[in-house]
């Protein structure tokens, strides 16, 4: 049983749905982290930064776009697409039209409870975010 029905979940506000979908994804992060971080709950804040921040949730939107569903698409573009009241003062505007779009599409998963999708989305962009460090750990190595 979800939450809301799809039509229910579609007739939101993209910014309603990006305000959960910004909840969901930050929880997936800071799970994530604890369980393969050691540190001190400011580091392990230090490092959620890297991927919620706008201009990550932007990149990680780009690299996913290709495969969304076609009604995944059209929740992207309507987050994408809403006016935005306040920018936050380090996010390029541009960035956080698409990080409010992965936030609302990750809301809408959430809300209409396709846990399945969510969960394969949140994990493919933890690791788009982590690839560049790994290939830095590797060069070391």
């Amino acid at each position: 049983m979800s939450l809301v029905t799809p039509d229910e979940a579609r007739l939101l506000q993209p910014a309603v749905l990006a305000f959960i979908g910004d909840a969901v994804f930050n929880l997936f992060i800071r799970e994530r982290l604890i369980i393969n971080q050691k540190g001190t709950s400011h580091k392990l804040h230090i490092l959620s930064t890297e991927y919620v921040k706008a201009a990550s949730q932007s990149k990680i939107s780009k690299a996913l776009m290709d495969t969304f569903t076609a009604e995944e698409a059209y929740i992207f573009r309507r987050g994408r697409n809403t006016k935005s009241t306040t920018i936050p003062k380090n996010a390029d505007v541009q960035d956080y039209k698409y990080a409010t779009a992965f936030e609302a599409l990750l809301g809408y998963l959430y809300l209409t409870q396709q846990r399945e999708r969510l969960n394969q989305l949140m994990e493919q962009a933890a690791n788009i975010i982590e690839a560049p460090r790994m290939e830095i750990k590797n060069e070391k190595e």
